[in-house]
């Protein structure tokens, strides 16, 4: 597929970071290790292109039994996570750093798509707070929010298991990060398409051949290939993009 000029402009703009600091506030940092301690993202954090720290806002509680959340004003279901220990956690860090966004992991938040991790991907520091129970005081919002982010329509447990998805999605397009840097640009939804069809070896298994052209060796008609190919899987499979 050939690489647009958005995809481009990004990769130009992102060698200007070349290090991302992400900060996680959460009641279950148990819960978020194990992503960042396999493959693509463990290489992030080894190579130095990105660091991640979990904060437990139980440690921000003035209460003697940390006590981190409560019941809802107004009564109902459920149990609400207070503001002051988030309050007093985004505070200490922000005291330490400049912070470019502090971002609410939540199902009502704006729906996170490629768009947004190219844009969130440029950044340098950034702190994700992950939601529990019934969600935070709305006062957390309203106050100390810059940005809300959806994975998609449906709640979960918490918002952990979104935060490992955010990391994921842009610290994979970090310059340096991925073996072949203009990898991520020939990604789906990158220039508004899905990814065309792709192959490896062996040519020929029990009679499923790749098609003729990708091994023909001619680049042009390759590249002019994958965009049709780009084109039509996404009229087929994604015609809203279009």
């Amino acid at each position: 597929m050939c690489i647009r000029d958005s995809a481009k402009t990004l990769y130009i703009f992102n060698l200007l970071i070349d290090f991302m600091r992400i900060d996680i506030l959460t009641l279950f940092p148990e819960l978020l290790k194990s992503p960042f301690e396999a493959s693509i993202l463990k290489r992030a954090l080894q190579s130095g292109k990105a660091s991640v720290h979990f904060h437990n806002l139980r440690k921000y509680s003035r209460h003697k039994q940390k006590q981190v959340d409560d019941y809802p004003f107004g009564g109902g279901a459920g149990m609400v996570m207070m503001l002051e220990p988030i309050d007093r956690c985004i505070k200490a860090l922000q005291n330490e750093r400049n912070y470019d966004g502090v971002i609410y992991l939540t199902p009502d938040g704006d729906k996170f798509n490629q768009q947004n991790a190219n844009r969130f991907s440029t950044l340098e520091n950034i702190i994700l707070l992950c939601g529990h129970y019934k969600g935070v005081d709305q006062r957390v919002r309203d106050h100390l929010i810059t940005h809300e982010i959806s994975i998609g329509d449906f709640v979960l447990s918490g918002g952990e298991l979104a935060a490992a998805v955010f990391c994921d999605g842009i610290i994979r397009l970090i310059p340096g990060v991925l073996g072949d840097e203009s990898s991520a640009l020939s990604d789906s939804f990158q220039d508004g398409l899905l990814a065309p069809p792709i192959y490896t070896r062996p040519a020929n298994y029990n009679g499923w051949e790749v098609p003729k052209i990708l091994i023909s060796g001619n680049t042009p008609k390759i590249e002019s290939w994958r965009e049709e190919k780009a084109l039509e899987r996404t009229k087929k499979l994604r015609p809203d993009l279009l």
